[in-house]
């Protein structure tokens, strides 16, 4: 079908970035001329010994994260706050008002959007985080509760989605080397690692809602799940960042009192027209860090003596596995798509 020879005509960007001389597996391309040079007679000779082998061989992608399943069957989850002070007491009229008004905000986008794939251009297009988040969770639970199809005939990815999304006055943004350090934070150490987590998770969110919107119109090529799998990783996203605005806000710190820098959505902007690479790039490259980064920020927070801080970043940290998994799992999913034979 169309969809399915567009998708196998879009992986030229992913195999320039993936091809490499001793590779033995290629993303649907054969090795450049003169790639095996790289190889010593040594190397050569065994590899032609298992050519056979290999010509047998059937191609079969590794094993998905064993807990993948269980990720896509949690229930939705509504925690819009992480807990309640401690040694304080929070009025509850005050917290209840704040999750009836963005439960309010979230039912409207759902209920006021054509499909999910226009849902994601609304909400990349939304420059508040807090709406920004309670948008991504009211659309997440239509789509789950089959109010919403995923997209709209005629819907074009490219030209719908923003280039980039809307984003509050504040942060500033600046070259990476430009951003403080902790010890040169203007709002001390603490503020300054949940300053920089909070703008991670606000990207986090339009990169999940672009991969959406940017290639709903591959949909049939991509199965439903993958829209879906997407959906719940911007909504994980969105409780993360509510988290981290309101540890900010208990800090006596609002997001943007400090400079940030845009390299995340540099990343998004590379693989526009590519999701090979939106995969690789995005959820096997920049989330996957997060992985190993979380636990030592973890310690970290504990050591300046901020334990709260740190069981949210712990918490963070331990969902960014599912991620991740999405992530590397519709990797393999599309190599395969695109060709088979990639020995």
């Amino acid at each position: 079908p169309p969809h399915a020879m567009r998708l196998a005509r879009i992986g030229a960007t992913t195999r320039r970035v993936c091809a490499h001389p001793r590779a033995r597996v290629r993303i649907g391309a054969t090795a450049p001329s003169g790639a095996h040079d790289a190889h010593d007679a040594h190397e050569r000779a065994p590899m032609r010994r298992r050519k056979h082998q290999h010509q047998q061989q059937k191609i079969v992608a590794p094993s998905p994260w064993i807990g993948l399943e269980r990720w896509r069957a949690l229930a939705i989850d509504g925690r819009r706050r992480w807990g309640a002070l401690d040694g304080a007491h929070e009025p509850n009229d005050a917290v209840e008002g704040d999750v009836n008004v963005m439960r309010e905000m979230g039912e409207r986008a759902a209920s006021e959007a054509s499909c999910v794939a226009s849902a994601a251009r609304h909400i990349v297009a939304t420059a508040d985080p807090r709406a920004k988040a309670a948008m991504s969770h009211g659309v997440y639970k239509a789509l789950l509760r089959g109010e919403l199809e995923i997209v709209r005939e005629g819907w074009d990815g490219a030209r719908e989605m923003p280039a980039k999304p809307a984003r509050p006055t504040e942060p500033r943004l600046v070259p990476p080397k430009e951003v403080p350090s902790p010890k040169t934070s203007p709002l001390g150490r603490v503020a300054h690692v949940m300053h920089n987590l909070a703008h991670i998770e606000l990207n986090a969110i339009d990169l999940a809602w672009d991969t959406i919107g940017r290639y709903a119109s591959l949909r049939g090529a991509l199965p439903d799940q993958f829209f879906i799998d997407f959906a719940h990783v911007a909504d994980d996203e969105s409780r993360h960042l509510l988290w981290c605005l309101q540890r900010l806000d208990e800090l006596g710190v609002r997001y943007g009192d400090m400079v940030a820098h845009d390299v995340l959505w540099e990343g998004a902007e590379a693989t526009a027209n590519d999701p090979l690479a939106r995969l690789a790039v995005v959820p096997c490259m920049q989330e996957a860090r997060g992985l190993d980064a979380g636990p030592r920020l973890a310690e970290r927070l504990v050591g300046f003596g901020d334990p709260r801080s740190a069981a949210i970043v712990r918490r963070i940290s331990d969902e960014e596995v599912g991620h991740v998994a999405v992530g590397a799992t519709w990797f393999r999913t599309v190599c395969a798509a695109l060709d088979e034979k990639t020995l």
